[in-house]
C-alpha cells in the first residue's frame, strides 16, 4: 500500500481532496496528492463507490469522481459523543438524507456497529418514546421517526459479514413498543457474526399454539442443531415476557443445554420467570451472549 496508509487513512484523504472539487478529479490527479499508484488506487476508488462514498462521472475517456452529499470523516473513539446528539439533531429537525449519510460516515471511519447501536440507535428509540409520552410528538410523527431509525438499522444490516453456523439466534418483541429494540439488537448481532432470524413483533402470534408453531421454526433453522441457539424476548410488560418464557421453556428442555433463553425487560420483584438471563441492559445481554458462544465446547 503506498506510503503505508491504512483504508481508513486513504478514506480520510480523499475526503479531504474532493471535498471542495466541484467540478471533481480524475483517478490519475487523486493518486498524485494522496501518493498512491494509479492502479492500487484506481482498486480503492471502485471500493469506495460501492461503500456509498464516492460516485463517478465519465466525460469522454476520462473518469471524473466526486464525494457523494454529506461526506464526512471522524476519528474513533473519540468522536463517538458527537454523533448520539448529532443523529437525534438529525432525526428530529432533519432529513432522512442526513441520518443515513452520518451512519454511514461512521462505519467508513471506522466506527462499530456494536457502539453505534448501543450509543446512538437505543438513546434515540427512548427519547422518540419520551417525546410521544410527553405530548411533544404526536402518533402519526413518532411512527416517522421510528420508522427513519428502522431505516438506519437497515444500512447496519446490508454491511457483508460471514456468519459463524454455530452461533444462532431467534430475536423477536411481544408488543410493538418493543419491535425497534429488537430489530436494533439483531443489527448488533448480524456484526458480530450471528446468524440471526427476527421474528419482528411477536404480539399476533400469543395464543395456544405458539409452542407447536416455534417449535416447527427452530427445527427449520437450526436443522442440524449446529453450535448454540439463543432466543431474546423484547417486552415491555411481565405478561409478555410470561407468554413467551412459558412456552419457551418446554421446548428448551427437549433442545437440551445448547439452547438458551434471554429476556429483555423490566420485570417486578414479585414477578418469577425463569430464563437463563433476564436484564434491562441490552450490553449485558450482547456480551452475556458473546461470551456463552465462546464457552461453547
Amino acid at each position: 500500500m503506498g506510503k503505508g496508509y491504512s483504508v481508513e487513512e486513504i478514506r480520510e484523504k480523499l475526503i479531504l481532496i474532493l471535498d471542495d472539487s466541484v467540478s471533481g478529479m480524475s483517478g490519475v490527479e487523486i493518486s498524485e496528492k494522496i501518493g498512491i499508484n494509479r492502479i492500487t488506487m484506481s482498486k480503492y476508488l471502485k471500493v469506495f463507490a460501492v461503500e456509498g462514498l464516492l460516485r463517478q462521472k465519465n466525460i469522454g475517456n476520462v473518469t471524473l469522481w466526486f464525494l457523494e452529499p454529506g461526506q464526512e470523516s471522524f476519528n474513533f473513539p473519540d468522536d463517538y459523543f458527537k454523533i448520539s446528539p448529532r443523529y437525534l439533531e438529525y432525526l428530529v429537525k432533519g432529513t432522512e438524507d442526513q441520518i443515513y449519510s452520518l451512519i454511514r460516515n461512521c462505519l467508513h471511519s471506522g466506527g462499530t456497529v456494536n457502539r453505534l447501536v448501543l450509543e446512538v440507535i437505543f438513546p434515540s428509540i427512548d427519547h422518540v418514546q419520551n417525546l410521544y409520552d410527553d405530548g411533544k410528538i404526536g402518533a402519526s410523527e413518532q411512527n416517522l421517526l421510528m420508522t427513519t431509525i428502522s431505516k438506519s438499522l437497515q444500512i447496519f444490516n446490508q454491511l457483508q459479514v460471514v456468519s459463524d453456523p454455530k452461533k444462532n439466534i431467534i430475536v423477536m418483541a411481544s408488543d410493538a413498543q418493543s419491535r425497534l429494540y429488537s430489530e436494533a439488537a439483531s443489527a448488533v448481532y448480524h456484526s458480530d457474526g450471528w446468524k440471526v432470524s427476527h421474528l419482528g413483533d411477536m404480539s399476533s402470534a400469543i395464543n395456544v399454539l405458539f409452542d407447536l408453531d416455534f417449535q416447527k421454526l427452530i427445527g427449520k433453522i437450526w436443522k442440524q442443531k449446529p453450535g448454540i441457539l439463543v432466543i431474546v424476548i423484547f417486552s415491555k410488560t411481565d405478561e409478555g415476557l410470561n407468554f413467551f418464557a412459558d412456552s419457551i421453556n418446554p421446548i428448551k428442555e427437549k433442545f437440551g443445554k445448547h439452547m438458551k433463553l434471554i429476556l429483555y425487560g423490566k420485570v417486578s420483584k414479585k414477578t418469577k420467570i425463569n430464563s437463563d438471563l433476564t436484564s434491562e441492559k441490552i450490553g449485558d445481554i450482547l456480551q452475556w451472549s458473546q461470551t456463552v458462544s465462546q464457552n461453547l465446547k
